[in-house]
């Protein structure tokens, strides 16, 4: 019997994308212009062909289409271009594994970030995000890329190792995966491998960055393992080993190994980003920045550290959090492949065809989001202008692959952005230009802003300028996100 979930009866459209180049196919169009190249294909259907150098793949278009690719894992496994790229460097772990062995990884890894454990790690999360702005002075140009990278790294550290991993090698860890990211979209973009064996000094960096990853995984295991069975720490880390240690687990020492490497690349970069876009976003958006401060102020009662009991209270802020993953997916592109023959859009696709969904792409369509280049956070207030339609918003997944740490991931970044608005304006340098270069995640990669401490803002005194960053020299201008990332793929 199929697991196929059943299409809505309509007319679906199927076309093909424009542009095809012997050879290379489309790779070009979304290499150099990708979320300009993804905004052109629902003109064309709800399931678009398109060519990755020679390989031929399906774009879905439609929410319902895309919905279906997700619902229906059995016959859309993981699998096509990116997840062929990322197994090398994540291995079997949970984000690259097969249906067949999912199931028992994620029961594997699911408590530990259940809600109570999402919420046992909160008052952690607000520490660490205060003291990535504790020693910020007002007019320093600070490096929030950076320091959102450093700051979900270190949470991360916490929660898989127990903070075991030292300073140097987290910072190692946070521009491994920046040359990383770099690396993966090419990869995908145009899957043909022999380019990738040349040694140039590209490749040779992203295999050095992922040997470094793997390298340093394998020690701090190494030195949990040192510390004996009288080691009780409560963390991912202890979790993956009691589970190899029991041979009926069916847990090998190499999975230990892949899901520290997938859950700690993933974990670190996708929430940095998150994070780094709603700053960049509510500096353009004064109004939501005002609207997020006063209730940050109502909240914490003028205490300045959110915590555990006022988490459920930052509704506006949580809503801040979602209009970004709407506007900007740090995961804005996929892939899946077919197990056997089916029909998707009322089109027979072979075994092993390539299908693609893009939470950018969906996230932008006007018929699920009124003006959707608009940054709304009103969206996603209680309500019922907060109904969004069905496989619309997805910057999570949906169904039984949906990502383990979507609580999680939300929690962090409502109270780090919380933490940091209850001390802070950040503010775009003078002539400052958005160049968003889409790569394997999307989101600003040097994005570097000034403080401007609330106390100081509301006061009138003046701040005490101290640089930390090279200032931005190009001249300023607010860039319409569906062109976003046209001046070039910083990649991955």
């Amino acid at each position: 019997m199929s697991n196929a979930v059943p299409e809505t009866e309509r007319a679906w459209t199927v076309g093909t994308a424009p542009g095809i180049f012997p050879s290379i196919g489309h790779s070009i169009a979304l290499f150099r212009r990708p979320l300009n190249f993804l905004n052109s294909l629902p003109a064309r259907g709800d399931l678009v062909e398109i060519h990755l150098g020679p390989l031929r793949a399906w774009m879905a278009c439609h929410p319902e289409v895309a919905h279906q690719v997700l619902m229906d894992t059995r016959t859309f496994d993981k699998g096509g271009p990116l997840y062929n790229r990322l197994r090398p460097l994540m291995g079997n772990g949970l984000v690259t594994c097969r249906q067949d062995t999912h199931r028992r990884q994620r029961r594997l890894l699911q408590p530990d970030f259940r809600p109570s454990r999402v919420a046992d790690h909160t008052d952690m999360m607000v520490r660490e995000a205060e003291s990535t702005c504790r020693d910020w002075r007002a007019g320093d140009q600070v490096d929030v890329s950076a320091a959102t990278m450093a700051l979900t790294t270190r949470v991360m550290n916490h929660v898989l190792f127990s903070d075991s991993l030292g300073a140097a090698a987290a910072a190692e860890v946070g521009d491994c995966l920046a040359v990383i990211v770099r690396g993966l979209f090419v990869r995908t973009a145009l899957p043909v491998d022999v380019l990738f064996r040349v040694p140039t000094p590209a490749n040779l960096r992203y295999r050095r960055a992922v040997g470094r990853v793997h390298a340093i995984v394998d020690e701090v295991v190494a030195d949990r393992r040192r510390g004996g069975p009288d080691d009780d720490r409560n963390d991912v880390l202890a979790t993956l080993l009691s589970a190899a240690a029991d041979g009926s687990s069916g847990v090998t020492e190499r999975e230990v190994h892949d899901q520290l490497v997938t859950l700690l690349l993933t974990g670190a970069e996708s929430t940095a980003l998150c994070l780094a876009s709603a700053l960049d976003l509510l500096a353009r958006h004064p109004q939501a920045e005002r609207r997020l401060h006063a209730e940050v102020d109502a909240v914490t009662a003028g205490r300045r550290r959110p915590g555990r009991a006022e988490l459920a209270r930052l509704t506006y802020t949580r809503s801040v959090v979602a209009e970004t993953l709407r506007h900007r997916p740090p995961g804005w592109l996929f892939t899946r492949i077919t197990t056997r023959e089916t029909t998707l859009a009322g089109h027979r696709l072979p075994r092993g065809a390539t299908v693609l969904y893009s939470p950018y792409l969906l996230h932008h369509d006007p018929a699920s989001f009124p003006e959707p280049e608009r940054f709304l956070p009103e969206r996603w207030l209680p309500g019922p202008s907060a109904a969004v339609p069905h496989g619309a918003m997805l910057p999570f997944a949906a169904g039984s692959r949906k990502c383990l740490g979507d609580t999680f991931a939300v929690a962090e970044a409502t109270l780090a952005l919380a933490s940091i608005a209850g001390r802070w304006r950040l503010r775009h340098l003078p002539g400052y230009t958005e160049r968003l270069r889409p790569a394997a995640t999307l989101g600003p990669r040097s994005l570097v802003m000034t403080c401007e401490p609330r106390a100081y803002a509301q006061a009138g005194t003046a701040p005490r300028a101290r640089s930390l960053a090279p200032r931005a020299t190009a001249a300023a201008r607010a860039q319409d996100s569906r062109t976003a990332g046209d001046n070039g793929v910083d990649d991955a």
